[in-house]
């Protein structure tokens, strides 16, 4: 599968482009009734993600392709079928390959709909 079923990529769902920390993807947010959040992401070209910080935790798995993390200043390669746990506080950057597709909770509101 190279892509998310449709239905997981409805339009009202789509994520804010000012609310995405990556240049060049596309993602969709679904939310959880006690503020937490689950994310599904495709990039469509190598991209450098903006360091940031999240204010709760996030766990995310690597569908597709590769991301390298540097959380506080340390490394950490995640491909196809890995998974990563991110607390609280973390700096959070990195870069993905073109056709990273990944998938992410968050234990709170990470992302905001719209064009």
């Amino acid at each position: 599968m190279a892509d998310f079923p449709a239905f997981m990529k409805a339009p009202p769902n789509r994520i804010a482009a000012a609310s995405q920390h990556t240049p060049g993807i596309e993602g969709y947010v679904f939310d959880g009734i006690d503020g937490s959040q689950m994310a599904f992401w495709t990039c469509s070209r190598d991209a450098v993600t903006e360091e940031h910080v999240h204010e709760f935790d996030e766990w995310f798995i690597v569908v597709e392709g590769s991301y390298v993390l540097i959380l506080d200043g340390q490394q950490r390669r995640v491909d196809a079928g890995q998974e990563c746990f991110i607390r609280k506080g973390t700096r959070i950057w990195g870069r993905a390959e073109a056709g990273t597709r990944t998938v992410h909770a968050f234990g709170g509101r990470r992302a905001v709909r719209g064009s």
